[in-house]
């Protein structure tokens, strides 16, 4: 293998700290065992060096498979990194508009006249997805009752980075949860187990549970849908690997619809959260769900996205959804699953 085509004949793999198939077959040993026989190891960013985690949000490494959040991966688009989009996945996982219990915000009319948390800008477009959660968890939050973010008043909170890699703290603060106990604000929207434990940690509660929305446009945001990424030389130069890579992440989805237990074990490692967490923050039989697709609906729920993210700002320029996907690669995996591969 030249390392023109992967620095030191290395695989690099970056997810988010949420449920995925592909974080599953790292876990799992499948993703080593599958590069091995080529002399290929598997290198984690989440266990790498600042200046390569940094990788994360920009894509700029040939040999990087990220499964994450939408946000840095259309911003990094956007801005021009040489990427492909190989396989979209759709996993609901708790999305909530919190506030203090005596609020008396029950459903989302009653955000009207109210201060929400906006999290501050970082230091740019791919680290300011915190920001473009809760613009979009709120904007979705009130179309569902005929109002617009501007029935609302946004208030700057302080937010983390998010950044990935070795010593990086996390997205311990990311949402603004600390501003709404102190009284600063009256909502905040947060995602995922961890934000989950932090806000009952506050003595907060669940106003609105963006998930009991039965119309997913309503619910589309930084991880639905959450797209896979590579880089696009090693799919031209190399697209057996990343056949084989969508290989073994449908053979961990199939393996998760059986194995609740072990999958909850190992997201609760993943998202740096305990038991009840994962249980409150993924529910409605998620592991059967983690299979990628490139369906016609997903890449118009991706392009509802990536349309909002561009009238806020979010992105250098328009992004091409359709035209950035690549589907042989799902389509050569799936092949080989149903061959015994």
């Amino acid at each position: 293998m030249s390392t023109s085509t992967l620095e030191q004949d290395r695989i690099w793999y970056t997810r988010c700290p949420v449920p995925t198939a592909s974080g599953l077959a790292y876990h799992l040993g499948w993703l080593a065992e599958e590069y091995a026989a080529e002399g290929l190891e598997v290198g984690v960013l989440q266990d790498a060096e600042p200046e390569i985690a940094a990788r994360h949000f920009d894509h700029r490494l040939v040999g990087l498979f990220r499964e994450g959040g939408n946000v840095p991966a259309l911003v990094a688009k956007s801005e021009g990194a040489p990427t492909r989009l190989i396989g979209l996945t759709w996993i609901d996982e708790s999305q909530l508009i919190v506030v203090r219990p005596d609020a008396g915000i029950t459903a989302p009319e009653h955000l009207a006249g109210r201060r929400v948390a906006l999290p501050a800008l970082a230091a740019d477009r791919a680290r300011s997805f915190p920001r473009a959660m809760a613009l979009h968890g709120f904007a979705g939050a009130l179309a569902t009752a005929g109002l617009s973010t501007s029935d609302v008043t946004f208030v700057e909170v302080p937010t983390g980075s998010g950044d990935v890699g070795r010593g990086a703290s996390g997205g311990g603060s990311l949402y603004g949860i600390e501003a709404l106990a102190a009284g600063v604000v009256d909502a905040v929207y947060v995602k995922g187990a961890q934000a989950a434990e932090q806000a009952a940690a506050h003595g907060l509660v669940t106003g609105i549970d963006l998930d009991s929305f039965p119309d997913r446009r309503f619910r589309v945001n930084n991880g639905t849908p959450r797209p896979i990424t590579v880089h696009e030389r090693i799919l031209a130069e190399r697209p057996d690997l990343v056949a084989r890579f969508l290989l073994q992440t449908l053979r961990a989805a199939d393996w998760a619809a059986d194995h609740l237990d072990r999958v909850r074990e190992i997201l609760a490692r993943e998202t740096r959260s305990g038991a009840a967490g994962v249980e409150a923050a993924y529910r409605d039989g998620f592991h059967r769900s983690l299979h990628p697709d490139l369906s016609d609906e997903r890449l118009d729920l991706l392009t509802r996205q990536k349309d909002f993210l561009l009238v806020h700002g979010f992105l250098a320029r328009d992004v091409d959804v359709r035209a950035w996907a690549a589907h042989e690669p799902l389509a050569e995996a799936a092949a080989l699953l149903e061959g015994g591969r």
